[in-house]
């Protein structure tokens, strides 16, 4: 069963800037590399939406227009890990972060993902 843990959400004032992580474990180093991976997030009362996306080579990136020039996806296939670093965070990013990996493909809707991750908090302050 592939597993996905997040990690690097907290609390942080507008304008800073955070690290999130997505370690995804019981992929081989091939494996891994053939998924596409997702960053989405869900605020208070509001439904899952999409962030950013990755494509399993790494060379393509996809994200929501609100965060696009502020956020950046990455990812280290030698580590098995997916990044998404947030600059310049606004109080509407607050949200849960989850990341996702779907097989063979890349998408912005969360029913293209296969596997998701429990998801880390991040809260900005105004």
């Amino acid at each position: 069963q592939v597993q996905l843990v997040e990690s690097g959400g907290g609390l942080v004032q507008a304008g800073g800037s955070l690290r999130l992580s997505c370690v995804a474990s019981r992929f081989t180093f091939i494996t891994f590399s053939r998924y596409g991976m997702g960053w989405f997030r869900q605020g208070p009362g509001k439904e899952r939406e999409f962030v950013a996306a990755i494509s399993w080579i790494g060379g393509n990136t996809y994200y929501t227009d609100s965060v696009k020039g502020r956020f950046t996806a990455s990812r280290d296939n030698a580590k098995n890990t997916l990044y998404l670093q947030m600059n310049s965070l606004k109080p509407e990013d607050t949200a849960v972060y989850y990341c996702a990996a779907a097989l063979g493909h890349v998408g912005t809707t969360t029913h293209e993902y296969n596997y998701w991750g429990q998801g880390t908090q991040v809260t900005v302050s105004s």
